[in-house]
This record gives C-alpha cells, sequence and structure tokens, in this order.
C-alpha cells in the first residue's frame, strides 16, 4: 500500500508542478526577450565547429519568438541597453538570475530566454522559460525535443512549446 501512494505521489509531483506554470500572463506587458542560445555538444559540432545554417536557425527562431509575442498583444522590448553585459553572457538561461536583472534594467514586466542543444544531426532539444521580473518566478517553461536539424523541425519545435503551453486557449 505505502508503495502505491509512494509511486502516486511521484507521479502527481509533475502535474501540479506544470499547474503552477498556467497562472495568466497580463495582456500588453513588457517582455524583455534575450535571444535563443544555441548549445552543440554533438560529435559533428566538437569537429566541425559553427555552421552557419544552424546560427541562422537561431535567428529564424529568435525573429519568429519576437512576432509570436507581439501578435499574442505583448510589447518586445529592444535590448540596446544591455546590449554589451548580454553580448558578455554566454547563455542567459543559465546565468543566475542575470537574465532578470538585465530585464528589470529595461523596465521588463517578463523576461524570456530559449536555448536549442544539439545532440546529433538527428536528435535536438528546445527549452523557453519565461519568468516574472519581479520575483523571478517561472511562469511558462517548457522543453521538447525535436527530430531533424532543419528549418522545418526548429519552428515545429517552437510552435509546439507557444501552442501547448505558452498561449494555449
Amino acid at each position: 500500500m505505502q508503495r502505491i501512494l509512494m509511486s502516486l505521489v511521484l507521479v502527481l509531483i509533475p502535474v501540479l508542478a506544470l499547474a503552477a506554470l498556467d497562472k495568466p500572463l497580463k495582456q500588453g506587458a513588457k517582455i524583455a526577450f534575450l535571444g535563443m542560445t544555441f548549445i552543440d555538444t554533438s560529435t559533428e559540432g566538437a569537429y566541425d565547429g559553427a555552421r552557419a545554417d544552424q546560427a541562422a536557425r537561431t535567428r529564424l527562431l529568435e525573429e519568429t519568438t519576437r512576432q509570436r509575442l507581439r501578435d499574442e498583444g505583448f510589447a518586445v522590448l529592444d535590448n540596446q541597453p544591455i546590449a554589451d553585459e548580454l553580448a558578455n553572457t554566454t547563455n542567459p538561461a543559465h546565468c543566475y538570475g542575470c537574465e532578470v536583472r538585465m530585464a528589470d534594467r529595461l523596465g521588463a514586466d517578463y523576461v524570456l530566454v530559449g536555448e536549442v542543444q544539439k545532440v546529433s544531426n538527428l536528435i535536438l532539444s528546445m527549452n523557453l522559460v519565461l519568468r516574472d521580473v519581479k520575483s523571478g518566478e517561472a511562469l511558462r517553461a517548457l522543453a521538447v525535443d525535436i527530430r531533424s536539424n532543419t528549418d522545418q523541425s526548429w519552428l515545429r519545435g517552437l510552435n509546439y512549446i507557444f501552442k501547448n503551453h505558452f498561449f494555449k486557449s
């Protein structure tokens, strides 16, 4: 009986955690989008270095994200006032709260950061995290695995995150 109860608790913890990431977002809120970080942990990346097509896909995701945020009624802030600090930050998604501090200096309500990690040319992982600037609390966060290293597959992963978690209706 105790095993069943413990199993049930372990199954429900992720469900309850996701429920906490479903608070309504303020319409018209100001968002500091600090971009997408591309992390290549594949063997191919270790041997061949950066690829132009993957850099272009990262920019495509950034442009698509900015447009989607605007389409949803949010004001996407200009990062120019923090450009130097952002350029010197390897990954805003893992900088011990620097993303929240940078967004606060911009006057943002929310801060959004994202990553794409390439495990191989077939397997990639994408994640986005949206935080409240005042509290630092994660309001939306989701990671998806995608297959295939193409514009279409990257956009499909991004659109899945937006449709099924960030802006689900």
